[in-house]
């Protein structure tokens, strides 16, 4: 398979196979449309394109990401584990050992060539035109999710903007409410590098200019919420995923560039200094996230292609569609986390924990408190630096099996010696933490105890049958007419 290079192909080539539905009755974008595509979600429904949304001038793709199998497809491959071993052979520092080695090595810097994106005269995303009195966000069909919401919300703008200084670029996945017909509120949170960006704009008295897209393609749109380091560019990652370079073009009123198959783009800048009351906004966490001022983004130029679709994503408690990024960003990412903390066997990042309030780790524990330096390493791990509880299992646990987690981790732990309390940065949006931004954390040691550790009981023996039995009642089952 290959990674799409296009939404509408991506549209098109899941309702071929019956992974797209189409709703042709109308359907308000507010909260209607939200309470269908909830229940579409929970029940591992398949992607809907709202043909007729009562507001806006397009229909609304939503639900893409919903599933694992259908985020895996998107990035073109069976499985997501396969783009993560693609980069954990990256990182393998042996030298080359004869001509299959050679070419492996030849194979991994012609990959990395095939990364940087391609720049276009011109796109389709420019199509069609307007310019200052001509720019209207209501042609787009932006959702009110919950009743509570502050107003429209922009909830998949891919959000384009450069350092001041050193020009490197940025992309991020950040929520975005219309405040009128041509501003929207930027809510990107305190950890993101779009804030550094506007922080240096803002010391030097300058406007930021930001293009935000809408509608790119899956593996620019899966690069724009991974969490990857500030130094690699969202555009070089994007080409890696889809093994193909993306296709850019410059806008036509910022000094900055977007995907050139994006259906819609907005461009405009940040004046220094402004700020409006952006929220309430339902949000992934199951919460309302509270009223905050945030930058305001005054929108000069929207262009778009002649027949766009929006594309739009619901938040709610989970299970919701950012599974599916969620659990892209634990596959691809976890070679990464092994090469830093090579400890690491195997981690789940469980959706409940809405992928940074909760780790399930699994060590090959060899000395006393491995545990306790693998739960320090995480914490000091770029983005992982944000999550809250972290499960440390022996390597004979399967973390992706919440049932035997839960069991090791309520049988396996003495609360009084296992338990690793600690503070340090929690996600923006994380409401349960006394101060915001920063907060306790708790690491849980559900491995076998060892006499170095103090336990000088002797661990017990865990129950296995023996493969003899097992095989033999395998093979005899059906005689027992069970």
């Amino acid at each position: 398979m290959a990674a799409f290079t296009d939404l509408k192909d991506f549209l098109a080539a899941l309702e071929k196979t019956g992974d797209l539905r189409r709703v042709s009755a109308p359907v308000d974008p507010t909260l209607e449309m939200s309470e269908i595509v909830n229940r579409t979600v929970k029940a591992h429904g398949p992607a809907l394109l709202f043909e007729r949304p009562t507001r806006g001038d397009m229909p609304v793709a939503i639900n893409l990401f919903g599933t694992e199998a259908r985020t895996a497809r998107a990035l073109g491959v069976g499985s997501l584990d396969e783009i993560g071993e693609r980069i954990g052979n990256m990182l393998k520092p042996e030298l080359p050992v004869g001509w299959s080695g050679i070419r492996d090595g030849i194979g991994k810097v012609l990959q990395l060539k095939s990364m940087p994106p391609k720049k276009l005269k011109s796109a389709p995303c420019q199509e069609v035109v307007y310019k200052g009195d001509q720019v209207d966000l209501n042609r787009l069909p932006g959702l009110q999710i919950w009743p509570g919401d502050g107003g429209i919300f922009h909830n998949f703008g891919l959000t384009h903007t450069k350092h001041p200084e050193n020009g490197k670029r940025n992309l991020g996945l950040y929520r975005l409410q219309q405040h009128s017909h041509n501003t929207l509120g930027m809510h990107w949170q305190i950890h993101k590098n779009s804030t550094a960006h506007h922080a240096v704009a803002e010391q030097l008295g300058q406007r930021l200019p930001v293009a935000i897209a809408i509608g790119a393609d899956p593996a620019v749109c899966y690069s724009a919420s991974a969490p990857l380091p500030a130094d690699i560019d969202e555009y070089l990652f994007a080409g890696f995923l889809r093994n193909e370079r993306v296709e850019m073009v410059d806008c036509l009123t910022v000094p900055l560039q977007v995907p050139a198959n994006a259906q819609i783009v907005l461009e405009g800048y940040l004046e220094p200094g402004e700020r409006m009351p952006e929220g309430p906004f339902g949000d992934h966490t199951g919460f309302y996230t509270p009223v905050e001022p945030f930058p305001v983004l005054h929108i000069e130029c929207m262009t778009m292609q002649r027949d766009p679709v929006y594309h739009s994503i619901v938040t709610s408690q989970p299970p919701q569609e950012d599974h599916g990024l969620g659990k892209a960003t634990e596959r691809i990412f976890a070679p990464l986390l092994r090469f830093m903390i090579p400890d690491i066997v195997d981690y789940d990042l469980p959706a409940e924990g809405v992928f940074h309030n909760c780790a399930i780790v699994s060590i090959r524990k060899r000395y006393p408190k491995h545990a306790q330096k693998v739960m320090n390493a995480i914490w000091g791990a770029h983005m992982m630096s944000l999550t809250k509880l972290i499960v440390v299992v022996d390597e004979d646990c399967d973390v992706h099996d919440y049932s035997e987690v839960a069991f090791r981790a309520f049988g396996n732990v003495d609360y009084s010696r296992d338990l690793l309390l600690t503070e340090g940065p929690v996600d923006h949006l994380d409401h349960s933490s006394y101060q915001q931004f920063w907060g306790g954390k708790a690491g849980v040691d559900a491995t076998r105890k060892l006499p170095s550790e103090g336990y000088t009981r002797g661990w017990p023996e865990s129950m296995v049958m023996s493969p003899e039995v097992v095989q033999k009642v395998t093979k005899r089952w059906k005689e027992y007419g069970l």
